[in-house]
């Protein structure tokens, strides 16, 4: 069964420089069934499979390398 890929951006606090973005970048690409699309300081925004994980999972590894995700869009 084919399940949509959905995308969703990610408003994070705590980045201030590009090490930050890297990483972030390395945090999230070990995140299985997660794409990042793109990483800039203060956002992130990444495809994903819903019926393998959930924005939720995402944030947990977005805040488990340092960050604080403020909100989902």
């Amino acid at each position: 069964m084919i399940h949509s890929i959905r995308s969703a951006k990610f408003s994070v606090e705590g980045m201030h420089c590009g090490a930050c973005v890297r990483r972030l970048t390395a945090a999230i690409s070990k995140v299985a069934g997660v794409e990042v699309q793109s990483v800039e300081v203060g956002s992130t925004t990444v495809a994903f499979d819903p019926s393998h994980i959930t924005p939720q999972t995402i944030a947990t590894a977005i805040e488990a390398c340092g960050f604080r995700v403020a909100r989902v869009e």
